[in-house]
């Protein structure tokens, strides 16, 4: 008897059939995701594209909407046709262009969508962090030039010394150490003077010095504003707006700084010392004190002179600090701030990249199932998944195949009979007669029950 159909199918139909059954069950999850991926990616965009526009308000919010709608209906328009599409095309070159064409998709989405997202998820923090730098270059160059103008604070050890050095030995030719003779002649009277000088010298610098603490008190507070501006809370643009008025202000005392250093005064003064060194007559009543106050007069210049070139010396030292040329603020928007900064924002341009790229795996995903479904013999296509144009084609095919069985079956029945045709009939078989000797035999079974 013949045998029934196993009702078990084979592990390959059956696996082929579960992956048919659930790329069929999650299309619409496919598309509905793509959706809301696109969407997400329109929103950012949004965020990210109304800060590089200007305009009225109203302007602005439509062109931004416009954008942003336009870019999500292009990556979900994009991610669509490549799931649709790109499963199904099993030729090598086929494949490869169509890896080339969802390269060429993602690099255009990456450069009209993903840095705008990364601009509305890191912008702010981008721009915080421009504004720190900003503030740490604005400190040191206010550490260097509040250095360079109390550098010249280190003359004043030495004029001073100098200038009491001048005033003891007035005192002493007074008492006529130097000429031998006492009184206040031509020798106290230089000596005297110079000492003023220096002193007049080292008043400047230790005023200078009050100037310079002012300033530099002035800049800190500048400072403390900045880093008070830079951890608030408001809006990042008012924040970076008022960031750029105090740093005006800040440049302004840095410059201050600088040009109230008073070693250029000093070494203005040492060369006057020296350079602008008139000997005076001796005064003397006679000509052996002329002579005594003669050779005291030239020791004191040569005193002087050594003087005054250390004093220069040490004040061309300070001269030749560098000088401080603070940057001027850039404001940036979010956008500028975030590529400038791409490299601390890593995680912030994967995550913006991701949302527009995310459904390139499922498109990967899709190309695996449909090629192993391929692999298990099981049509890609089902029932389920056709067009309508799929099941029109499959009907005219099945009526086709319908009427050419029809044609045949009455080309059978049509067909004319034996005698019709002039042909003999064919032979009926004729029944057999037993042979002799078959008549004879007697069978086993028989011949026992006659018995």
């Amino acid at each position: 008897m013949p045998s029934e159909p196993s009702s078990v199918s084979s592990p390959r139909s059956s696996t082929a059939v579960l992956l048919a059954n659930g790329v069929s069950r999650l299309e619409v999850t496919l598309k509905l995701t793509t959706a809301i991926l696109a969407l997400a990616a329109g929103v950012y965009t949004y965020l990210g594209v109304r800060e590089l526009l200007n305009g009225s308000p109203t302007m602005v919010f439509f062109a931004a909407v416009m954008y942003s709608l336009a870019v999500s209906v292009g990556i979900y328009a994009f991610w669509v046709f490549m799931m649709q599409f790109m499963p199904h095309v099993t030729s090598h070159t086929g494949r490869g262009l169509m890896f080339g064409c969802m390269l060429l998709g993602s690099a255009m989405i990456v450069a009209m969508s993903s840095w705008l997202n990364a601009s509305a998820l890191a912008g702010a923090a981008a721009i915080q962090q421009h504004l720190g730098i900003t503030v740490q270059n604005y400190t040191h160059d206010l550490d260097t030039a509040n250095t360079n103008a109390i550098a010249a604070q280190s003359l004043l050890p030495d004029i001073q010394l100098a200038s009491s050095r001048f005033a003891r030995l007035a005192d002493a030719e007074r008492a006529g150490s130097l000429t031998g003779t006492s009184g206040s002649g031509t020798v106290v009277q230089l000596l005297t003077q110079m000492s003023g000088q220096l002193d007049s010298l080292g008043q400047q610098v230790q005023d200078s010095a009050k100037r310079v603490s002012t300033l530099y008190d002035q800049g800190g507070k500048s400072l403390a504003k900045m880093r008070e501006l830079i951890s608030d809370r408001g809006p990042i643009s008012a924040r970076s707006d008022a960031f750029a008025t105090e740093s005006l202000t800040l440049m302004g005392v840095i410059a201050n700084l600088q040009q109230t250093s008073v070693a250029p005064a000093v070494k203005r003064a040492a060369t006057s010392l020296s350079a602008g060194f008139i000997a005076p007559a001796a005064g003397g009543r006679t000509s052996d004190l002329a002579d005594r106050q003669t050779a005291v007069v030239g020791k004191v210049e040569s005193s002087i002179a050594t003087q005054a070139q250390s004093l220069a010396d040490a004040a061309d030292k300070i001269l030749a600090m560098p000088h401080v040329e603070p940057a001027r603020f850039q404001t940036l928007s979010p956008a500028e701030a975030v590529l400038r900064y791409a490299g601390d924002f890593i995680p912030s341009w994967a995550g913006a990249i991701s949302i527009d790229l995310m459904p390139a795996v499922l498109v990967l995903i899709l190309c695996v199932v449909h090629a192993a479904i391929r692999r298990e013999g099981l049509p890609a296509v089902s029932a389920s998944s056709m067009t309508a144009s799929d099941l029109v084609a499959a009907m005219r095919i099945a009526r086709e195949v319908e009427e050419a069985r029809h044609a045949v079956r009455d080309d059978t029945i049509a067909a004319p009979a034996p005698e019709a045709r002039g042909e003999p009939p064919p032979a009926e078989p004729q029944p057999e007669e037993p042979s002799p000797k078959e008549e004879n035999v007697t069978s086993l079974s028989t011949a026992r029950l006659t018995k």
